[in-house]
């Protein structure tokens, strides 16, 4: 048993900690919550859709169950699986950052519903804004594997287009997440400040790394 209590690492802890307390708080607050519940908001920030208390109190929760079990199993499964290990902290440090966003988001919703109407267009592109400047820190200092990163079939198949690639895209995520804290200060639009940079981001590191493929082949 020992053995077993030591290979749990502090990540695996706080997921699923959280996990099983936004299971807590929903049924906690179950009794409290309206049949029909706000679910989901618009670029403006007020409410355009509603879902059962049920779906609406453990939609979350559940989803936080698959996404603990895959996150664990990610550097065990992973084929090059000891590249992982080399920069571990910095995934390990995703995962405690995307628990706490996901929790937030489950708990926002359960506050709303009480009566504690926060403006969501605040609140989301500082969780996003932070989730986006990590992923940049975990980019920099990713090795290549085959669920985290930067994956295209140009940067998979060669080491010296992944660190290129993930060089230049750790640098754009992180300005991709300050422009994305920004929008908390225009809240009308935070969804451009949140869409436009990550779109912008994406489409170029997998164009760069397809350039960067061909110029090495030639």
């Amino acid at each position: 048993m020992s053995r077993v209590i030591l290979h749990v690492r502090k990540n695996e802890i706080i997921a699923f900690g959280l996990t099983l307390l936004s299971f807590i708080l929903s049924l906690y607050f179950y009794p409290q919550m309206p049949e029909n519940m706000a679910f989901h908001w618009d670029t403006s920030g007020q409410v355009d859709g509603y879902t059962s208390k049920l779906l609406g109190l453990f939609l979350i929760p559940l989803a936080l169950v698959g996404l603990a079990l895959l996150f664990v199993a990610i550097p065990k499964i992973d084929p090059l699986k000891e590249n992982i290990k080399k920069f571990r902290k910095y995934y390990d440090g995703f995962v405690i950052l995307f628990f706490t966003f996901m929790f937030s988001v489950h708990l926002f919703i359960v506050l709303w519903n009480l009566g504690v109407k926060m403006n969501p267009n605040v609140i989301i592109p500082i969780g996003l804004g932070l989730l986006f400047f990590y992923s940049g820190v975990l980019c920099e200092n990713a090795r290549r594997n085959w669920f985290i990163g930067i994956r295209t079939p140009w940067t998979l198949s060669s080491e010296k287009v992944w660190k290129k690639t993930h060089e230049i895209g750790g640098k754009l995520f992180k300005v991709a997440g300050m422009i994305t804290l920004v929008g908390t200060f225009f809240p009308g639009y935070a969804l451009f400040f949140i869409l436009v940079p990550a779109l912008s981001v994406v489409t170029y590191v997998i164009i760069y790394s397809y350039v960067e493929y061909q110029k090495e082949g030639r």
